[in-house]
C-alpha cells in the first residue's frame, strides 16, 4: 500500500510533540524535588556582650523653682512701679516704691526724741560732775576735821564734826542720784533710738525689692493704687507683682512604687521636651520619702537648669529614669527569645543545624534581653522566624544587619 507524503509529516510532528511534552514534565518533577530538598533560610544574629539598661519614662509639667506674690510690708500709695510682665529682674532690684506721708512725720518726731534724749544725757553728765565735785569737797572737809580731832582731841566742837559728816553723806547721796539720773537718761536715749530704728526699718519697706533673680509673671497694681499691708490676717491685701524663678525649674514625677528603690538623689536623667524637640539634662534633687496611698507613687523632684529661659513653666516633659543597668552582659535581640512555652528558649544554629536551648533571662530593654544562663557568647540565634523549625533541622543562615548587639 502506498503511504501519502502528508501522513508521514503528521506522524513525525506527533512523535516530536510527545517527546517534548515528556521532557518538560520530567524537568518540572526534578525541580520540585530539588526545591523540597533545599534547606530553609533563617535570619540569625550572634549573642554578644553589651551594656544593658532599663528605663521608665514619666511625664510631668515644668514648675518654677520658686514663685511668690510680692506683698507690701506697710500700707501706702504706689509712687512708681517700673517693672511689667515678662521683665527679668535681679535680686535686690527695685520693683515698686510706696508713698507714706505720715511716716515722714513719724521719722521727724523720732529724730527729735533722740536729740532730746541726747540733751538729757548731757545734762545728767553735768549734774553728776557737779555732785561729784560737791561730794569731793565735803568729804575732804570731813577728813581734815577728823585728822584734827585725832591730833588734838576737844579742839573742834562735836556739833561741827557732825555737820561735816552730814554734808559728806548728803553729797555722796547726790552723786548716787546723779548717776541714777544719767542711767535713766541713757535708757530713754536707747528707747528713742530703737523707735527711730523701727521707723527707719519701716521706711525702707516703702521700696519693694526682688528677693531673688526671676521673671515678673503678673502685675497687680499701677501707679497711685492704694496697697494694704500684706499681713497674714489681711487676706484681702493686694500684691504688687508675682515673681517666678525660672532659671531653675522643677519637675514633680509620680514614680511608681515598683521602682522607688531605684531612685537616687543626684542621679542624672534625660528630659525630653516634645514642644521644642530637644533633650535637656536634669538631676534628681529630692523625693518625698513617702508613697501616696491613692496612686501608689512617690513624688520625686527633678531640677533642670534653664539659664537662657528657653524652658517655660507649664511645658510638658518626658523624663527617663534609669531603673537598672548591667555592664558587659550577654544579650540577644528581643525577638530571638521564644516565650510560648513554659520557660523561655532560643533556637541556635551550629554548622547549619538547628538546636533548641532553654535559657534564663535577665535585664531587658526595648531592643535586647540579657541571657543569664543557657547560651554562650558568639552563638548564632534565630531571630523572629521560628515557625516550623525543629531540633536537628538543617537550615541556611542569613545574618541580620543591626541585630547583632
Amino acid at each position: 500500500m502506498r503511504v501519502k507524503p502528508w501522513a508521514g509529516v503528521m506522524l513525525v510532528c506527533l512523535l516530536s510533540g510527545g517527546l517534548c511534552s515528556c521532557g518538560r514534565s520530567g524537568a518540572a518533577t526534578r525541580e520540585d524535588a530539588a526545591a523540597q530538598e533545599a534547606a530553609p533560610i533563617v535570619p540569625v544574629a550572634k549573642a554578644a556582650r553589651a551594656d544593658l539598661a532599663t528605663d521608665v519614662t514619666l511625664t510631668a509639667e515644668f514648675e518654677p523653682y520658686q514663685q511668690i506674690d510680692v506683698m507690701a510690708k506697710v500700707a501706702g500709695y504706689v509712687s512708681s512701679i517700673p517693672v511689667d510682665i515678662g521683665d527679668r529682674v535681679r535680686e535686690g532690684q527695685r520693683l515698686a516704691v510706696l508713698e507714706i506721708p505720715e511716716m515722714e512725720d513719724d521719722l521727724s518726731r523720732a529724730n527729735a526724741a533722740v536729740d532730746q534724749a541726747d540733751a538729757e544725757i548731757a545734762t545728767a553728765h553735768d549734774e553728776l560732775s557737779r555732785a561729784e565735785a560737791t561730794h569731793e569737797m565735803a568729804h575732804l572737809s570731813y577728813t581734815r576735821i577728823g585728822d584734827v580731832i585725832r591730833r588734838e582731841p576737844g579742839l573742834v566742837p562735836r556739833q561741827e564734826v557732825d555737820e561735816a559728816h552730814s554734808r559728806d553723806l548728803v553729797s555722796e547721796a547726790q552723786v548716787a542720784a546723779a548717776q541714777s539720773g544719767l542711767r535713766t537718761a541713757q535708757q530713754r536715749a536707747r528707747v528713742a533710738r530703737a523707735e527711730r530704728a523701727r521707723l527707719e526699718t519701716l521706711h525702707r519697706y516703702t521700696t519693694i525689692s526682688a528677693p531673688f533673680n526671676g521673671v515678673v509673671t503678673k502685675r497687680y497694681a499701677n501707679d497711685g493704687a492704694m496697697i494694704q499691708a500684706g499681713t497674714s490676717s489681711q487676706t484681702q491685701a493686694m500684691p504688687l507683682v508675682q515673681l517666678s524663678q525660672n532659671d531653675l525649674l522643677r519637675l514633680i514625677l509620680p514614680v511608681p512604687e515598683s521602682v522607688v528603690s531605684s531612685v537616687h538623689v543626684g542621679e542624672e536623667v534625660d528630659v525630653r521636651v516634645t514642644s521644642l524637640g530637644e533633650t535637656f539634662r536634669g538631676r534628681v534633687a529630692r523625693f518625698a520619702e513617702t508613697i501616696q496611698e491613692s496612686t501608689r507613687t512617690m513624688d520625686t523632684e527633678v531640677d533642670v537648669r534653664n539659664p537662657d529661659l528657653r524652658l517655660i513653666p507649664g511645658m510638658y516633659a518626658e523624663v527617663r529614669l534609669r531603673v537598672d543597668q548591667h555592664a558587659h552582659a550577654l544579650a540577644v535581640p528581643l525577638d530571638a527569645v521564644d516565650r510560648s512555652g513554659a520557660s523561655p528558649r532560643v533556637f541556635t544554629v551550629t554548622a547549619g543545624v538547628v538546636h533548641i536551648a532553654a535559657v534564663t533571662l535577665g535585664l531587658e530593654n526595648a531592643q535586647r534581653v540579657e541571657i543569664a544562663s543557657g547560651l554562650e557568647e558568639g552563638t548564632a540565634v534565630v531571630v523572629g522566624r521560628r515557625a516550623g523549625l525543629q531540633e536537628g533541622e538543617k537550615v541556611e543562615v542569613r545574618p541580620v544587619e543591626g541585630q547583632v548587639p
